[in-house]
């Protein structure tokens, strides 16, 4: 845990419109105070991310929702009460709180309550919300560390949180409640099959939607190295038809693939919420070796594993001019 005067110093970073970098059980955000808007103008500087990415707004708790919403349907009350604290963000119309900075220039405003003990505390202390990205640059991948932080963006944040390494290692689940029936416009740490116990009904997962959000491009996520998906009984022979073009391979899965021998490994555990946890660590781990190419395994297609193969298919995909 970081220490109180260390949660103090944050609390007069943010008041100053500084900028720090926040452990969450997702990913470290970087955080600036949410209404000084040249602070969060600084972050989209320091990730280079486009101003019409919007962020999301980390609040203490539930009962500060209504401030930045204008409306709360029933179906969100009983989303934050289920599963806040946690990795669940819910888009909903926006008071005049949430500023177009953030919004994108959307009438939404995208709102969770992290469940990390070191946000919780500076939160509190700060009785404000906190807008917050993950703590690097735009596209690339996510820092589940505080040394991921420091490596990414060195001196350009103001104050690094140490607060461990993430315990859910992907992002939040974003589900849109701003008109109509709910939708999950980008899987994340809390499954669709959590959500769907809760409201007891099918929720959909919709990539074309009108609400942009956060991580919704097609390429994001993404290592160095090129990534080329396969599932765990094509690997071996993805692998040899690289070699055969002269790349330098690595694969990206779970320890008992069959694979030549010699072939550099990185090991992601096969349970889906083990392979969430850790993704982001072994394609950083990847990229320091210099492969030019990482065969990455998809997990199967439940729970966390949704999430994960999301987030490979946007590694994997074409690079766009912001990268």
């Amino acid at each position: 845990m970081v220490k109180p005067e260390l949660v103090e110093r944050a609390v007069e970073v943010l008041r100053s419109g500084g900028v720090i970098a926040l452990p969450t059980e997702t990913v470290y955000g970087l955080a600036a105070n949410a209404e000084d808007e040249l602070a969060v103008r600084r972050v989209f500087a320091i990730k280079g991310r486009p101003a019409t990415h919007p962020l999301i707004v980390h609040l203490a708790g539930v009962e500060h929702l209504t401030s930045w919403a204008r409306e709360v349907p029933e179906a969100a009350r009983r989303l934050a009460d289920a599963f806040w604290p946690g990795p669940l963000t819910l888009v909903l119309p926006r008071t005049p709180r949430a500023t177009d900075a953030i919004t994108g220039g959307q009438d939404t405003v995208a709102l969770r309550v992290p469940g990390h003990p070191v946000a919780l505390a500076v939160l509190n202390a700060l009785g404000g919300g906190v807008a917050a990205p993950s703590a690097n640059r735009f596209g690339r991948v996510s820092p589940t560390t505080a040394e991921h932080v420091r490596v990414d963006l060195g001196s350009d944040v103001d104050l690094v949180l140490d607060g461990g390494p993430c315990d859910v290692g992907v992002e939040s689940t974003i589900v849109d409640l701003s008109s109509g029936s709910p939708a999950i416009l980008r899987p994340g740490g809390l499954s669709a099959e959590a959500i769907e116990r809760v409201l007891g009904h099918p929720v959909p997962v919709r990539v074309a939607s009108k609400v942009r959000v956060s991580g919704s491009l097609e390429s994001h996520y993404a290592p160095r190295a090129g990534v080329v998906l396969a599932e765990p009984t094509e690997a071996a022979a993805r692998v040899r038809a690289l070699r055969e073009q002269g790349l330098s391979v690595g694969v990206l899965g779970p320890r008992g693939l069959e694979l030549p021998g010699d072939v550099p490994r990185f090991d992601v555990p096969e349970d889906p919420a083990g392979a969430a946890r850790v993704l982001y660590a072994r394609l950083r781990e990847a990229d320091e070796k210099g492969h030019d190419v990482l065969v990455a395994c998809l997990p199967s297609a439940s729970g966390l594993g949704i999430a994960v193969r999301d987030r490979l298919a946007r590694a994997a995909a074409p690079r766009t001019p912001h990268h």
